[in-house]
Formats: C-alpha cells, structure tokens, sequence
C-alpha cells in the first residue's frame, strides 16, 4: 500500500471541495464507476484468499499429486507475495497506481487461467506463483485507488472498500466449491474470465493519476527490518502464520468433505474472518491495549488448535474449530498489521511491506510441513504443532513488551485501520 498516493489523492479531494457539506449517509452508493470498477476487482482478488481450499483434495486426485505436493500451491502463492510486498510501493510510486493496478490484474489473468489448463500439479504451483505476483500488486495499491476516486471523502471510501474486502473473503472458498463441484479447473477459469472483467472496466473508466507520488526507496523495507519493535512483531507473525495457514490449507484433507461441504465449511470461516477484522478488531482495540489483545488472543488460537487436534476425526467438532479460528485470525490480523504501523515513525507501506515479508515464510512453509508431519505421526500432530507455533508467538509478544509499549498509546483513524485489514489478509 502506498501512503503518499492515498494521502496525495486524499489532500486533492479535500483541497477541491473546500467548503463540501458533509456527505449524505447514503453517499457511499453513489461512487464515479472508476470506484465501482476497483471495487469490483477487489472482490475477486480477495476471493483467491481461499478459493482454491475446497479444490485441494480434487486437485490431488485428478492429478495424481501428493497431499504435501498439493499444499505447495500455497506456498509459492504466499513466498512470492511476500518477496513482491518488498518491491510494489518502490514500483507503483514510480509508474502510478493505475498502471500497477492493470499489471496486477493482467497478472491473476494470465496465470489463473494458466493453471486452469495445467495437466500437472508442478505446473499450478507454478502458476500460482504468478498469480501472487499479480495479487501483491493489485492488493498494494487497491485502497489508495479507490480513496483518490471515491466521493463523500475518504470515509465513505474506506467503508466500501471494506465492504468489498469482506465479501471477497467470504464468497471465495463458496464460489470455489461451487465451481469446483464442476470441476477442479472452475475455480481458476471463473477467477480469470472476472478479473479480465475487472481488467476491462478499469482500463476503461480510470483517469491516470494527475499527480505522481514521491518515489519509495528500493532499500526501505530491508532497513526498516533492523528496528527492534517491527523485527519483534515481524516474528512474531512469522510463528503467527504457521499457526494460521496450518488451519486454512492441511484442515481440508482431515476434514474430507467433497468440494461443495469445504466450500460451506470455509465460507463460515471467510465470514467470521471479514466480520471480526472490520468491526471487533477495531472495537477491541479502542477499549483493551493493543498489545495485550495480541497475545490474548493468540493463546485463545492455541486452544482452538488444540481442540481441532483433539476432534480431527470428528467432522462437526473440526468444522466449528476452523470457524472460531477465523474469527480470531480476523482479530488478529487487523490487529497485528495496526501495531506494526503504529511501531516505529517509518511510511505505512515501508513498515507493512517488510513485515508482510517476514511473516510470508511463516505461511508459505506451513502447509507442506503440515502435510509431512501428519505422515510423519498422525493426522492431529499438525494441529498441536500449530498450536505451538501460536504459543511462541505470544510468548514473543509478552517478553518483547518494552520495545512494543508504544504500540498501546497509538490512536490509529480509519485509513490506517483499513490499511492493516488489507495488509492483514
């Protein structure tokens, strides 16, 4: 995400309308059609968080691949998402946000559907990769976008992009069970024709930026890793997401639902995912200390991963586990996201990048070593490991507390909270 963009867009929509009444409350529907389109986009976008969840065990199948084989569809997605979060806003701060948008979506277009005609799983793996590439770059600029554009000013904008986020999250594993109750290659196939959609719509109805932000420095978001508050947040994420995509990519398998029954199954995990990042994250954080929400509920995730361990053979007990546990992974997220923002004085999107980096690994070596340790030892062993993993991440928190103490006395406003939604998910 690209602060000087979004704070650029937002001075010129202020400057222009000095003396503007404030907004009717129904003003977040009447939006130029450059809004509605990137709206529209970030739906889709959003969707691939968990599209693919449903198609996991149909992909090993007709495949003939490997459930660990299989996993490593989000590895490369979220590795190279990661690497790509270091270099979008050194990018998009010298090409535009317009520009960065079209590349992103073209991006998702061009290796979803590649994927959709693979005749092997190394080859989806591979396009999946792609396809993060795309994601990182359209995600990064997404909300400056739409708060340059939108009218009613910045608040208004922020509601209809969270908005758009959250339906995103929540209809992506439905639309891929949906689809992939057809076929594995649904998923993929539905993803490109929307984005191309999205692509076209853009294109069309987006103005380049009349004023282009100042530069992003290349070297940023490394350094930015060398003060002490961000490099105690960043690993603490990192042990975070073992614990978070241990839940999102092996569940599918023990579960062994067909592709509809893990559609429904993540569709109530995106909903308690989108519901909790927007409105109990944001409502916890102004009553209880930020830091002291982190550890307390990341050790309430450890529970819930214990007890997914404990009923992994019982598909009610597990299903009710995925769903609390994205109600805590929605808190989490936003919350994680606005402390790193709030840790050191550094530009927004330098802090979320270098942090995205790090945590990135957590995720994308999370889902094969689930596979592994589960034929290593039993189907619920990857559950307690995750649950560990969660504990040594509050376990980070608490001890780090000194360097982080500042994190609880930042009043964050409401770009900075939809920003940390975004770099959460």
């Amino acid at each position: 995400m690209i602060p000087t963009a979004t704070d650029t867009a937002t001075t010129a929509t202020t400057t222009k309308h000095p003396a503007r009444k404030p907004a009717p409350t129904n003003s977040i529907l009447h939006q130029p059609k450059a809004v509605w389109a990137v709206a529209f986009a970030c739906v889709i976008a959003f969707m691939g968080i968990g599209l693919v969840d449903p198609i996991l065990p149909a992909i090993a199948e007709s495949l003939d691949a490997t459930q660990t084989q299989t996993s490593l569809l989000f590895t490369s997605y979220l590795l190279i998402t990661g690497v790509a979060m270091l270099f979008t806003s050194w990018l998009s701060t010298r090409i535009g946000a317009r520009t960065t948008l079209l590349i992103g979506l073209a991006l998702i277009v061009a290796f979803a559907l590649a994927a959709g005609l693979s005749q092997n799983v190394e080859s989806v793996i591979g396009f999946r990769a792609g396809w993060g590439l795309g994601n990182a770059l359209f995600i990064s600029t997404a909300l400056a976008t739409i708060v340059g554009a939108a009218s009613g000013g910045a608040s208004s904008a922020i509601i209809l992009y969270e908005a758009a986020l959250g339906l995103g999250i929540a209809i992506g594993p439905l639309l891929g069970g949906l689809l992939g109750s057809i076929s594995w290659r649904g998923p993929f196939f539905g993803t490109s024709v929307l984005m191309a959609i999205g692509f076209i719509a853009i294109a069309t109805l987006m103005k380049k930026e009349p004023v282009r932000p100042t530069p992003t420095s290349l070297s940023a978001p490394f350094k930015a890793l060398a003060k002490p508050a961000l490099s105690i947040l960043a690993i603490a994420a990192l042990f975070y997401n073992i614990g978070f995509f241990i839940l999102l990519a092996y569940t599918p398998f023990p579960l062994g639902l067909d592709e509809m029954g893990l559609g429904l199954t993540f569709f109530g995990w995106g909903i308690a995912v989108a519901i909790t990042s927007v409105w109990v994250a944001p409502w916890l954080t102004r009553r209880i200390p930020r830091s002291r929400v982190l550890w307390s509920v990341l050790l309430l995730l450890g529970v819930d991963l214990v007890l997914a361990g404990v009923f992994v053979d019982s598909v009610p007990g597990l299903i009710t586990c995925v769903v609390v546990g994205g109600a805590l992974l929605g808190v989490m997220n936003t919350v994680l996201t606005e402390s790193v923002m709030a840790a050191t004085d550094l530009p927004r999107p330098v802090a979320s990048s270098a942090y995205s980096a790090v945590r990135f690994i957590g995720g994308a070596v999370a889902p094969p070593a689930a596979s592994l340790i589960a034929g290593l030892f039993t189907a619920a062993t990857p559950f307690y490991v995750a649950a560990g993993s969660v504990v040594i991440a509050s376990i980070i928190v608490i001890a780090g507390h000194r360097a982080i103490a500042h994190i609880d006395h930042e009043e964050e406003d409401e770009l900075v909270e939809a920003e940390a939604i975004t770099a959460g998910e």
